[in-house]
């Protein structure tokens, strides 16, 4: 299906003078595999302390994105930066700003929650006293402290996610990427992974980008990116991307921008 152009878009408001540096600036990015272009002049921002949901099907183009951003692959043009600290140029300085959940699941099975916690934190450089007293924090803010020497291998796919989480938070970053961290989850296991990651943007102030194809994950306050086909077909408020669309829902905006005759999963 060739790719359909933007109906409508919400023009992002621009930041006055004086406001603060965004979480995460994508400007101009564009990516490609050999022929075939997977991103295609994209930009856009994620504020501190706010929730920004980078919305889009299957191969839109949000793993590649996710992979620019934390330096897996070089960026082809255009730039990323993180609160300021571009991430090709300062890439220590901007990363250590980071914490990501990727979509596959990247823990050890045989080890314990908290060997699992140590060693990612050795990774950061932290202390092992430091890094002890963090894991314990961490595990007991997840609600899995009475676990904490269990084998991760004996843990539900929602509590592995949630480990995930607290692993990425380990370093203490200011910027929090996860790439349909929800993908395999029961109702329940979902809906606590989204009421704590909404719950560290309200109460921490962090800034986070949730790639998602899922409709009922989005809440009507939340920053609205919609990626198709690589392009950025909307941005910016969720009720101006839907209200820009002459839709009623996200649902229906989504399919008018981007010509779906389907729609992604969890919504209706």
């Amino acid at each position: 299906m060739t790719s359909p152009a933007p109906i409508a878009e919400a023009q992002e408001t621009p930041r006055p003078e004086g406001a603060a540096v965004p979480a995460l600036s994508i400007d101009g990015v564009s990516h490609a595999y050999g022929p075939r272009r997977a991103l295609m002049d994209v930009s856009f921002n994620v504020q501190p302390a706010s929730f920004t949901a980078l919305l889009g099907l299957n191969g839109a183009g949000k793993s590649t994105l996710f992979s620019l951003i934390t330096r897996l692959f070089g960026i082809q043009s255009g730039r990323v930066g993180i609160f300021g600290h571009d991430v090709s140029k300062s890439p220590g300085e901007a990363l250590r700003l980071l914490g990501v959940v990727f979509q596959p699941r990247t823990l050890d099975l045989d080890l314990s929650l908290t060997q699992n916690l140590l060693y990612h934190a050795a990774l950061h450089g932290i202390g092992r006293r430091e890094a002890s007293a963090r894991s314990a924090e961490l595990l007991g803010r997840i609600g899995l402290a009475d676990r904490a020497a269990s084998k991760v291998r004996d843990l539900s796919g929602g509590q592995m996610r949630r480990l995930e989480i607290a692993r990425a938070l380990l370093h203490r970053p200011r910027l929090l990427l996860l790439d349909e961290p929800t993908v395999g989850l029961d109702v329940k296991a979902r809906a606590d992974i989204i009421s704590h990651v909404r719950q560290l943007v309200t109460e921490q102030g962090i800034g986070v980008l949730w790639a998602t194809h899922l409709f009922d994950e989005i809440m009507p306050g939340d920053d609205l990116v919609v990626l198709h086909q690589g392009k950025v077909l909307a941005q910016g408020p969720m009720s101006r991307v839907v209200a820009a669309t002459g839709a009623q829902d996200v649902n229906t905006a989504f399919m008018r921008l981007t010509g779906a005759q389907t729609m992604p999963g969890g919504g209706a």
